[in-house]
């Protein structure tokens, strides 16, 4: 059984991987910064930079825009390629399966390395396999569902995958603890077609966009170890504490 987007987001919404340039963002969608920051065991987003709403947005892909989080055309001038590496085989068909006594956990690797897979808890794979009461279930569905780059998700003693409903949304990732400039998050069920073809509904996802992932057009988390930064990492004074 396949993964649907549980809402289906307004008609007009949907994301489109241009072919060596940037990704064109429709329908009005809310585009936000979020900067990653530890609290305790966990993590949370605090906001940063605003934007201001527009029916389209051409976002940086390439990684050397000089007006990020938008493009300004510097992918044509290094000769960028960005075609789609990553498979279109739906999430449930290539997600291995780790079976817990009340939740078992799906999980197709691809990691953005965002870290919100963990909270007081613990990781969402210990939890997953260990919870039993009403709270440790509680808390391995937040570490499952906190997961941005959608990498892990819920599966039931049904064999139905679940996964949380959210509002149709954008983020520019900030990682200023890994000094790295992260990923795009995408939420809410956005349609994303990629430069060969459609990929599959779902309601988390995340973006590469230092130009330099093996898996295009997502996040493989190669931000970090390039420590990708996109002009705007240590802006602390434009964040909301």
């Amino acid at each position: 059984m396949g993964i649907a987007a549980s809402e289906d987001p307004a008609p007009d919404i949907s994301i489109d991987v241009l072919p060596g340039g940037p990704l064109i963002m429709h329908g009005g969608v809310e585009l936000r910064e979020g900067r990653i920051r530890q609290v305790g065991k966990g993590y949370v987003l605090n906001e940063g930079r605003e934007f201001p709403t527009s029916e389209r947005y051409a976002l940086c892909r390439c990684g050397h825009s000089h007006t990020t989080p938008f493009c300004d055309g510097t992918h044509a001038a290094i000769g960028f390629d960005g075609r789609d590496a990553a498979p279109h085989t739906p999430y449930a068909d290539r997600a291995d399966v780790y079976e817990g006594p009340v939740i078992d956990l799906g999980d197709d690797h691809r990691c953005a390395f965002v870290r919100f897979c963990h909270n007081e808890g613990g990781d969402a794979w210990t939890q997953a396999n260990n919870a039993r009461s009403d709270t440790e279930i509680a808390s391995a569905t937040a570490a499952i569902d906190g997961c941005l780059a959608g990498r892990i998700t819920r599966r039931n003693k049904q064999g139905e995958w679940e996964e949380p409903t959210l509002e149709p949304r954008v983020t520019i990732i900030q990682d200023p603890d890994r000094n790295a400039s992260a990923g795009i998050a995408v939420q809410g069920g956005i349609p994303l077609t990629g430069t060969d073809a459609p990929y599959e509904a779902r309601q988390r996802y995340m973006l590469c966009r230092c130009g330099e992932s093996s898996e295009m057009p997502f996040c493989d988390a190669t931000h970090v170890s390039i420590h990708f930064d996109d002009g705007h990492l240590h802006n602390t004074e434009l964040h909301h504490n």
